[in-house]
């Protein structure tokens, strides 16, 4: 069989100009050897291969040449006569097997060495699909990550065996795995597996057998984003593994929720974001099922509601060991919804942000009336809310009720006004700094009242003022009379050119007293003596 389509789509070892890799096995002529029926040495390309298979029709193969990403010329035994048509065969068609990725990723080629706890080197012995000739070993951690490789089997069960005793953690997401029984070989395989990762595999309408769930028991953690697994199969899967702690199910368009008679009692986390759940008795049902829940991550359904006929019994009852809640761009638009919040009795962590009930208000408004409602919740949209933002918080609330009708407020109000009494509103303090005075401009026995800006420096005004007061900028001095002071200090002449108005503590009605500029008496008697 004619494997090279494969490694030409997966992009990881040629393209149609690179050159082919020596690897050779033994009693195998290596690619660097001329064969028999076609001349094909480490200078070869593929491009020139695909033209000699053009216009030859048929090749004849020796045994078996190996490329990095595995076998390329694989016939069954001896030689092979294959045609154009056998590369319709390929990888990508049949996919790749577990243990050749593992193989590939993880020889020491590619990965030439490992460190920390949990590292371990596994000896093969004849491997299938083994690296190249001379490398009888892989150095595998203990967490394996093969997102992506276009797995679709598991390949030889006992070489998973040998590959995965020392795994606890295994990333298969991304891949084209679409039979539980091929991921229940590998899985079978890997006695310490803690974590298992299936997320954009296309496992949809495909049900998982019980009698085989079995060997998911020691999972603890479990990944099906965008799987689109069914209901049955989740609770499968949650009945078979007495040890699971959390499980994420996100993007995998639930609109409804299928209850499970067999609860499963050891999860403590369940993500469910990005799903179309729309009503709380959908979400209430997660209740019964997962009775140790203590976080539930809810975020981007459209949630319209917290419903329930009574709420705090059926709060209480239903989710007794929640701690957090994630209803992040859910579609809640009451405060009753969020008041219904508190009945959950240890609920200490809760994510509000993007829900149209709280787009009206500003940031700092949206954070003091949530915090204000919500008495137990020490962690809001992941910030520690501290004693003296709450106080603040409750205050902020009686005050932003105080002007509402009777019938309206809400019943945390009253609470609060027990707690801090009936606080009146907050003066109105502005701290901007002025911008403008208006002063009183006298000069001679005239007044007019201009608007200035404080920014202004004495020079400037000059400038500003020569027009109206009849006098050049040089020919002028200006004295600043302070309304308030004016009886204990008087005027003060403003000599600095270049002092701003603001400088004086300017404020509105006190007065510029503008005087023409006389010629000293020192220059007079100066004159005069150069007269006589």
């Amino acid at each position: 069989m004619f494997k090279i389509r494969h490694f030409l789509s997966q992009g990881e070892v040629f393209e149609s100009m690179k050159h082919l890799h020596p690897f050779g096995a033994p009693g195998v002529p290596a690619l660097g050897q001329k064969t028999n029926s076609l001349g094909v040495t480490h200078r070869t390309t593929i491009t020139n291969i695909r033209r000699l298979l053009d216009t030859e029709g048929k090749v004849l193969v020796p045994c078996c040449l190996r490329t990095r990403a595995g076998i390329l010329l694989d016939p069954s035994r001896g030689a092979a006569i294959l045609t154009p048509g056998a590369m319709e065969s390929s990888d990508e068609d049949e996919g790749r097997t577990f243990v050749q990725v593992v193989s590939e990723k993880y020889n020491p080629e590619n990965f030439p060495y490992c460190r920390g706890n949990g590292m371990g080197v596994v000896v093969l012995s004849s491997p299938q699909g083994s690296p190249s000739k001379g490398q009888d070993r892989l150095n595998l951690p203990s967490v394996l990550v093969l997102d992506g490789c276009g797995i679709s089997k598991a390949g030889d069960e006992a070489e998973v065996a040998t590959f995965c005793a020392h795994v606890v953690e295994l990333d298969l997401s991304h891949n084209q795995l679409q039979d539980w029984g091929e991921i229940c070989t590998i899985v079978s395989n890997i006695p310490n597996l803690d974590f298992l990762n299936l997320s954009m595999n296309p496992l949809s309408g495909i049900e998982l057998e019980p009698s085989l769930a079995e060997v998911f028991s020691r999972v603890r953690r479990l990944v099906l984003i965008n799987t689109r697994v069914t209901w049955d199969t989740v609770h499968t899967l949650t009945r078979r593994t007495p040890e699971l702690e959390e499980l994420f199910l996100c993007l995998n368009e639930y609109d409804q929720v299928a209850e499970s008679s067999t609860p499963c009692p050891s999860l403590r986390l369940l993500q469910i974001t990005d799903n179309q759940l729309q009503e709380w008795r959908e979400v209430r049902k997660f209740g019964p099922m997962y009775p140790g829940l203590d976080t539930l991550v809810l975020s981007n359904n459209r949630l319209s509601s917290v419903d329930e006929d009574t709420p705090q019994d059926s709060l209480q009852r239903l989710f007794p060991n929640l701690r957090s809640i994630n209803l992040n761009n859910s579609g809640l638009n009451r405060w009753e919804d969020i008041e219904r919040l508190n009945f959950f009795p240890k609920l200490e962590e809760v994510r509000l942000m993007g829900i149209p009930l709280l787009q009206p208000y500003t940031d700092k408004e949206r954070r003091s009336l949530t915090v204000a409602q919500l008495p137990s919740v020490s962690v809001l949209n992941g910030s520690v809310v501290t004693e003296g933002e709450r106080e603040d918080a409750e205050r902020f609330f009686i005050r932003h009720y105080l002007d509402c009708p009777e019938e309206t407020l809400p019943s945390r109000y009253h609470v609060l006004v027990s707690k801090y009494g009936q606080l009146t509103p907050l003066a109105e303090v502005d701290l901007r700094p002025r911008c403008t005075a208006t002063l009183d401009v006298r000069w001679g026995d005239r007044t007019e009242s201009l608007s200035l800006r404080l920014e202004l420096t004495v020079g400037e005004l000059k400038k500003k003022l020569k027009a109206l007061v009849g006098l050049p900028a040089n020919g002028m001095r200006l004295y600043y009379i302070a309304r308030e002071l004016s009886s204990a200090l008087g005027p003060e002449e403003m000599k600095y050119s270049s002092r701003a108005l603001h400088s004086y503590m300017v404020q509105d009605g006190d007065e510029i007293l503008v005087v023409p500029k006389t010629k000293s008496r020192t220059a007079s008697s100066t004159s005069t003596s150069s007269d006589s």
